[in-house]
């Protein structure tokens, strides 16, 4: 099945392989376009942070723009997505958190979240590859899946400057709530997306 990133795919962008340079170029072009917006958006939702006073760890609209981008573009441009997006904060712009930037983020306390970006991302996207991003419930279920990879993979990376015992108490307890709400307000984008896009196609 399409993801929404193919289902809206400008002309330009079409063809299938073997049709002319000219098309091919506009496929790639498209694909670029899609990964550079993806980073440009989780950069942005970067930039709305609350830190938190007991935790190294900021509430950021992060999630919920790294489960959008994975959902709406596919495993492999939401992932790209995310690879561009951590590629430029460690070339120093300032894309993280709190307009941070540097090496020394992907290796301080809260990288394990963001490297946790890359599964979440492509989970999202593998699962909309197969339809799971028109209907509330399984856009839940696959929201629920990417933002469970956030904390598989940031947790333990926590864990190693905070202490175990203190890894759940500063990386997961303070979050559940807000992720939460993140994970139910993606839910619902994509299955309004997808009624969109059929009342535009008349299907």
């Amino acid at each position: 099945m399409s993801t929404l990133a193919e289902v809206l795919r400008p002309r330009f962008a079409r063809g299938p392989a073997g049709t002319v340079v000219p098309a091919r170029i506009g496929v790639r072009v498209y694909d670029v376009l899609l990964v550079l917006a993806g980073s440009a958006l989780i950069a942005l939702s970067a930039q709305v942070a609350v830190p938190l006073p007991f935790s190294p760890v900021p509430v950021t609209g992060q999630t919920f723009a790294v489960l959008l981008v994975g959902a709406a573009l596919g495993a492999t441009r939401g992932t790209a997505a995310v690879l561009a997006y951590l590629a430029e904060g460690a070339a120093g712009f300032p894309v993280f958190a709190g307009g941070l930037a540097g090496p020394a983020v992907l290796l301080g306390p809260t990288g394990g979240y963001l490297f946790g970006f890359l599964p979440a991302a492509w989970i999202c996207g593998a699962l909309a590859e197969r339809g799971w991003d028109r209907r509330f419930l399984t856009t839940l279920a696959s929201m629920a899946l990417g933002d469970l990879a956030i904390f598989a993979v940031g947790i333990p990376w926590l864990a190693r400057f905070v202490g175990a015992e203190n890894a759940i108490t500063f990386g997961l307890a303070p979050f559940v709530a807000g992720n939460l709400a993140k994970v139910v307000l993606a839910a619902g984008a994509l299955p309004l997306a997808w009624a969109g896009v059929r009342r535009i196609r008349g299907r």
